[in-house]
């Protein structure tokens, strides 16, 4: 089935309910649409994200502490 059979067939399905079970398929199809613009969006931020080198200065910073710099080291 064609997406455009689907939609077909849920615009049939609807004119056939009550007002307010409309409007509740009606917030479901928002709440999923704006789920999905949101999984996009993250998507893309984590692309860029990971594609990018505005991070490159973690990779090479020094350690500013060491295993000397203990005051106190606790055994088990």
């Amino acid at each position: 089935m064609t997406k455009q059979n689907i939609i077909d067939k849920t615009i049939e399905r609807l004119k056939t309910l009550p007002n307010e079970k409309v409007l509740e398929v009606f917030d479901f199809a928002d709440f999923i649409s704006k789920r999905y613009e949101e999984e996009i969006l993250t998507k893309g931020m984590n692309q860029i994200i990971s594609e990018g080198n505005n991070f490159d200065f973690l990779k090479e910073e020094e350690d500013l502490y060491g295993f000397d710099d203990l005051k106190e080291v606790y055994n088990d």
